[in-house]
């Protein structure tokens, strides 16, 4: 088996971390046992561009369990664990190309193993592997075998969704990110506890009393915005659309342009999914010992290159913390590199919100193994069916019961002609 990993010694610590992630991930633990009765991926081979965490790592046994052959690099150059990447290797016999800390170039030739596994679907999380497919490098014929993907985060559906309204999307995608039973659990909750673990880890502030900046009151950014106040943070928010901004507004925040936040600011986190919302003028105004951290996909969110060029000296103060002294003595602090804070100083979502995430991910998998020769070149929601069948695993797997409406109510709520 070709993979390209740290060191398979690792193994056995990740084999123990996958084991406790699956206590978390009761809707995904069935899928698996499903898919091992039915197989219905079957001689499909998937291509999965994704965090390397002990949550994909339980999407990749639900997958292969289902029939499918299955080769996983990283997203991100920082996001991978490499103990997770030695168990799917020396366990389950999955081909990962994945090192926590590779440089860019590795991280390219990562990407390119996986599409030389001349995969049938991708499944990606921000888009840089349908991206590369899609390159002029690349050869025609690998397109040729895909029948379709899907897409993990919004930054990747962005992009995606650029790309089929330029009419050069060349295979359907379908947007996980999208699905309800995804962004307003693994965004908001997800995103929001996971962001603060990343930059306490990383630096053991105290966040409360601090003030805390939050760039975009998306579902990511308002999941931030709430745990931060929750922990006693003094929280304002900036925004670009005026619905989210009042929405902010009501949920008791403060909101304010960047250029005025910053002046205030002990901690700025990005998560917007858009290029330098931290920018020359932010640094030129922010206080002395600002923390920056960035957990959009991407870390062109802060304008990296501007803050190096106002500063005189870097050094490493701490793991995933860079010290920027600027000219006139200040000091601004840079987490992990302007990369996914949540995943390069700590272990990403928690298992029982990815649970959702990925069952999405497998249940989209099987739609499309079925359903794809009626699929065009376009990004497709997840079908209704498979959200609301994943909020009702959810619900059973946490004991809940709900009630059912009569058919009275049910007459009623079709009716036009029943009033008073």
């Amino acid at each position: 088996m070709n993979y390209d990993i740290k060191d398979p010694n690792l193994a056995e610590e990740g084999t123990q971390r996958i084991y406790w992630a699956n206590r978390f991930m009761p809707v995904l633990a069935q899928i698996r046992e499903r898919f091992a009765k039915s197989r219905p991926l079957e001689g499909i081979r998937i291509a999965a561009c994704l965090h390397v965490t002990t949550e994909t790592a339980n999407l990749m046994r639900a997958l292969k369990a289902g029939g499918a052959e299955t080769v996983l690099c990283a997203s991100n150059p920082l996001s991978t664990q490499d103990d997770v990447a030695a168990s799917l290797v020396s366990d389950y016999d999955i081909p990962v190309f994945a090192i926590k800390g590779e440089d860019t170039e590795t991280y390219y030739d990562h990407i390119d193993a996986a599409i030389n596994f001349k995969p049938n679907i991708t499944m990606d999380d921000g888009a840089d592997l349908v991206s590369i497919l899609h390159s002029a490098d690349t050869d025609e014929k690998l397109l040729d075998n895909v029948i379709a993907g899907t897409e993990e985060t919004t930054t990747g559906v962005i992009r995606l969704k650029s790309m089929a309204n330029d009419g050069v999307l060349k295979y359907p995608i379908i947007a996980v990110n999208d699905a309800k039973t995804k962004h307003f659990f693994d965004n908001r909750y997800g995103t929001g506890q996971s962001t603060l673990d990343g930059i306490i880890r990383a630096t053991n502030v105290l966040i409360s009393g601090s003030t805390v900046v939050v760039a975009g009151y998306g579902w990511c950014g308002r999941g931030f915005a709430s745990r931060a106040s929750g922990l006693g943070a003094n929280v304002i928010v900036t925004e670009v659309n005026p619905l989210t901004a009042l929405e902010a507004i009501m949920d008791g925040f403060r909101v304010m342009p960047m250029i005025d936040a910053v002046k205030e600011a002990d901690i700025i986190c990005t998560i917007t999914g858009d290029i330098h919302v931290l920018r020359h003028e932010h640094f030129e105004t922010m206080k002395d010992g600002a923390i920056v951290a960035n957990s959009g996909h991407f870390n062109v969110e802060i304008d990296i290159p501007a803050l190096e060029k106002l500063s005189e000296n870097k050094v490493t103060v701490r793991n995933f913390v860079d010290e920027y002294t600027l000219k006139d003595g200040r000091k601004i602090f840079l987490l992990a590199e302007g990369r996914l804070i949540n995943l390069s100083s700590a272990e990403g979502h928690p298992a029982s919100v990815m649970d959702m995430s990925f069952a999405n991910q497998a249940l989209s998998a099987e739609y499309i193994a079925k359903n794809y020769p009626n699929m065009e070149n376009q990004v497709y929601v997840v079908p209704e069916q498979i959200d609301a069948s994943i909020a009702s695993l959810k619900l059973k797997a946490l004991g809940v019961e709900i009630d059912q409406l009569t058919d009275e109510q049910q007459e009623y709520l079709n009716s036009w002609t029943m009033g008073t």
